[in-house]
């Protein structure tokens, strides 16, 4: 099983690795973990980097046109999304199952999203909302803990029980809601179970009040490489109508694409 964190650089060989660019990737990173700007000591303290060299990788970024100062504070700019512009624009997955998300979305009445593991976190990379349905929420590129999600637990439950395990146990679990399971056993069981059934449904675990349906994509050879899922609010769409009304929806679409995805 591979690794559910960042790869180590050593793993490719450390005369491959350019420190350089993998600090600059940090900083950058950093900027979405706070909603506001940062001074040059925020950066530095956060990416655990001397001021100097913070300094002289926030004016790189800043000639390239992705941070922007007044002197003082550093923020991003909107040219930073073509980096993940680029991304949405060549992955399969995304072309693919972005108008299955609008079939799921449009036959369920309800906003869909598309999910991919990454470490211990998933991160929303598509959504679709029908006209009726103010699309708020979960925006494109949001993360989560993937342990308390419906989208993480199906897409967790592609690993076999002895890795799921190990990958729980070095896990923190950190709770979200009152609702959020901590216990490593039983959540390890939960997922376990959510493989047999082929879906997951989590209540409350990751948001108050919001519940989510999920279930796995596979590509042609079995292989799990995404989850999409249908959320609502508690007190709008009981559980029990959530399988019954949105399971259906969700596996036609995900088995549509199987035979389209490599």
């Amino acid at each position: 099983m591979p690794k559910l964190k960042r790869a180590d650089a050593d793993d490719r060989g450390a005369s491959d690795f350019v420190e350089s660019l993998d600090r600059g990737l940090r900083v950058l990173e950093l900027f979405g973990s706070e909603p506001r700007a940062m001074t040059l000591s925020d950066l530095a303290k956060a990416a655990e980097l001397p001021r100097a060299t913070a300094r002289r990788i926030l004016f790189t970024l800043e000639r390239a046109g992705f941070v922007t100062s007044d002197g003082k504070l550093f923020s991003l700019t909107p040219r930073v999304l073509v980096l993940a512009a680029a991304y949405l624009s060549s992955s399969q997955v995304v072309s693919i199952l972005q108008p299955v998300l609008d079939r799921v979305s449009s036959e369920a009445q309800e906003i869909s999203s598309l999910a991919i593991l990454d470490g211990n976190e998933v991160v929303f990379i598509a959504r679709a909302s029908p006209a009726r349905v103010f699309s708020a929420g979960i925006d494109i590129g949001y993360r989560l803990p993937a342990f308390c999600t419906s989208v993480g637990r199906a897409m967790l439950g592609q690993f076999s029980n002895a890795d799921l395990a190990q990958a729980i146990a070095a896990m923190q679990l950190t709770p979200m809601t009152p609702q959020t399971v901590t216990d490593k056993d039983v959540l390890l069981a939960t997922i376990i179970t959510d493989r047999e059934k082929g879906y997951s449904l989590v209540d409350r675990e990751a948001e108050p009040g919001f519940r989510s349906i999920s279930v796995p994509v596979r590509r042609y050879d079995g292989a799990i490489v995404a989850a999409i899922n249908i959320g609502a609010h508690v007190d709008r769409i009981p559980a029990g109508e959530m399988i019954d009304r949105f399971l259906p929806v969700l596996r036609r679409g995900a088995e549509s694409v199987k035979s389209l995805l490599l």
